[in-house]
């Protein structure tokens, strides 16, 4: 018998994963945010790529709820080609990588270094060159992943940061939620059978749309990337508030919408677009664990367990991942290779 993909394999030791990163480095995390509240931190800047930027995206509104503060997305390039580092005074400097090696987010780490302000670096890879290059370190945990398409990384760097945003805001009840999660997730991955059976139906699909706000706005912008490396599909990632201004309009009978919708406070907005994107005749596949949601789907996706809107994002993405994995095998692709790809991504 033929052993399961490393894509499969790797999406389904993410319940352990989380787990090893919550046990493994709680007090660590603990005492980086207690070092951090000593210090003079008016802003976060995070500076990562690919899955890894998708991850601080969930950052930004995790840090904005959980510890006030603003969050800006880097701009390597002013790093690295225009030689023109801004001045971070007042920043904590994050840099996410899976592998540590990424030329540009190790280079907007150490300019903040050079700065004398705060860094830290969120890493699969402790002895890397982001490792090296920053004041404080997470490691993951994760093992080596072997898959070209992140799985089992993103989910971690997510726990990483909510350790994080929980320890530097004294957030016990985050603590208790994300010690929660890996159970979650776990249960989530039962989808995973359902799931098998219907992604044939789209093995001909060659574009979509993934929509989700607030937190899963990082949750749309995953799913949307897995499938545009997984399975050549034009996914694109919108909020429902952007998608409303514009592309909306592409919209048309039999028009594949992914749509994440968990309980939360834009619950009710999504499930109003939802309404109106049934009605223009959109083909919805809904992530969700609310049941009127779920029915306007043509392929609905129930989410087996409630949690807290804050830590949804780490099951909505499941039901992504395991579409995209089967989707690539409906379309008789490679899940491990991706053509044009590979696992290490050199930047400047």
């Amino acid at each position: 018998m033929n052993e399961q993909p490393y894509l499969y394999r790797e999406i389904f030791a993410q319940p352990q994963v989380l787990t090893t990163l919550f046990l493994e480095e709680s007090q660590r995390v603990a005492d980086i945010a207690k070092a951090l509240r000593e210090q003079d931190i008016r802003y976060i800047v995070m500076a990562a790529r690919g899955s890894s930027d998708n991850a601080a995206l969930y950052g930004k509104y995790l840090f904005g709820t959980t510890v006030g503060l603003p969050v800006a997305l880097a701009t390597p390039s002013l790093h690295t080609l225009y030689h023109r580092p801004p001045r971070m005074e007042g920043a904590l400097v994050i840099g996410i990588s899976q592998s540590g090696k990424s030329t540009d987010i190790v280079t907007v780490v150490q300019d903040a270094r050079d700065q004398g302000v705060p860094t830290l670096a969120i890493t699969n890879d402790p002895s890397s060159p982001l490792a090296q290059a920053a004041s404080y370190t997470i490691p993951l945990h994760a093992g080596v992943e072997r898959s070209i398409a992140a799985t089992k990384t993103y989910t971690a760097q997510l726990m990483a940061l909510a350790l994080l945003a929980a320890h530097m805001a004294g957030d016990e009840v985050l603590l208790q939620e994300l010690q929660d999660v890996p159970a979650a997730v776990s249960q989530t991955l039962s989808l995973a059978e359902p799931i098998s059976r219907i992604a044939d139906r789209y093995r001909y699909m060659d574009a979509c749309v993934v929509i989700g706000r607030g937190y899963n706005y990082a949750t749309a912008y995953e799913i949307a990337l897995k499938l545009k490396e997984l399975t050549y599909v034009v996914a694109e990632p919108y909020s429902s508030a952007d998608f409303q201004h514009g592309p909306i309009a592409m919209v048309a009978n039999g028009f594949p919408v992914m749509i994440v919708a968990p309980q939360g406070k834009v619950h009710a907005e999504i499930h109003k677009q939802a309404q109106e994107l049934k009605r223009k005749g959109a083909e919805l596949v809904i992530i969700s664990d609310v049941r009127e949601s779920l029915d306007l789907a043509r392929v609905p996706l129930p989410l087996p367990t409630s949690l807290p809107e804050r830590v949804t994002p780490f099951v909505t993405v499941i039901p992504g991942q395991l579409f995209a994995y089967y989707l690539t095998l409906a379309k008789d692709y490679d899940p491990d290779h991706p053509r044009g790809l590979t696992k290490v991504t050199q930047t400047r």
